[in-house]
Formats: C-alpha cells, structure tokens, sequence
C-alpha cells in the first residue's frame, strides 16, 4: 500500500512538472507585429508589452505614403489623456488579459476617428501570427486583422517597450 502512495505521489509530481514546463514553454504576445495591407507591405508595428499581468499594445511605427508625415498624425478625436496624444507611440491596445494563448477582456482604439473597441486577441500555438479582433458588445459583431511577428532585432531600440507610469497611466 506504502509503494502504491509513493508511486502515485511521484506520478502526480511528474505531470504536475511536466504541464508547468509546457506551459512555461508556451509562446506569448510580448514583442514586435507587423499589421500588413492588402498589397502585403507593411502599414504598421506594434509592440505588445505585459504590465503586470495585462497586456497593452502601442503603435511603433506607421508605413505612410509618400507626401505623408506620420510623425505628426494626433489623435485628435481621442476621449481623455489620449486626445492630441501623437499617433506614434499612443497606447491603442488596453486591459488585455491573459488565458493560454487566447488574450481578452481589452479594448482597442482606432486613432483615426478616436473609436473604442471591445478586443480580443488569439495567438497560433508557433506564436508567430496573432488575430487581433475588434468587436461591438459581441465578438460576433467585429472585424479581425492578422499581423506576423517581428523579430525584436528590427526595432532595436525598443522604443514605446516600457509599461506606463502614473495614476491616469493607460492599463
């Protein structure tokens, strides 16, 4: 009876050890997206960071056409802290939690028009594409975007990487 307790015991240690190294070994979000348009060049890169268990997204750089200047783009019909906040380097990606591969529960904002979304977000099990879907009370109701993972190396600076500080930081 001792060996059948001590084997059960050493048998529920061994799963319990194994499903924490699969989980540890789980991609996440964290890191550098390129949204592409239809053309299949970039438009944009993002940068998923985690602040404590949320995770927050930022615009890190725009694909502009020729004649534009993306460096002066504001969101000039953002509600709050945000409103005129450059374009660049404006926190779109709020509240995001965690669960698998499957992030929920945040929001997104469309800086053109300053528009809120309910958001979720769904990474692939080799964490190099992520469906980013925005959506009005229902994700039924919404549109999606595929964007593919970056290596960190092409945005070396890391630039907009940091969580946000503050009382009214955006989380």
């Amino acid at each position: 009876m001792r060996d059948l307790l001590i084997r059960a015991a050493a048998l529920t240690l061994m799963l319990a050890a194994t499903s924490l190294a699969a989980a540890a070994a789980e991609p996440t979000a964290v890191g550098l997206w390129e949204k592409r348009g239809q053309s299949g060049m970039p438009d944009a890169w993002f940068r998923i960071i985690n602040c404590n268990g949320i995770y927050l997204g930022r615009i890190v750089k725009l694909f502009a056409t020729a004649g534009q200047n993306p460096s002066g783009w504001r969101c000039t019909q953002c509600k709050d802290d945000q409103r005129n906040a450059p374009v660049l380097g404006i926190t779109f990606i709020k509240g995001m939690r965690r669960q698998g591969l499957t992030y929920q529960d945040g929001s997104i904002l469309d800086p053109r028009d300053g528009s809120v979304y309910d958001a979720q977000m769904q990474l692939t099990s080799d964490g190099q594409q992520l469906t980013v879907r925005g959506y009005l009370g229902i994700p039924l109701l919404g549109q999606s975007e595929v964007w593919h993972r970056l290596p960190d190396s092409a945005e070396p600076s890391r630039r907009f990487a940091s969580c946000p500080r503050g009382p009214g930081a955006p989380i």
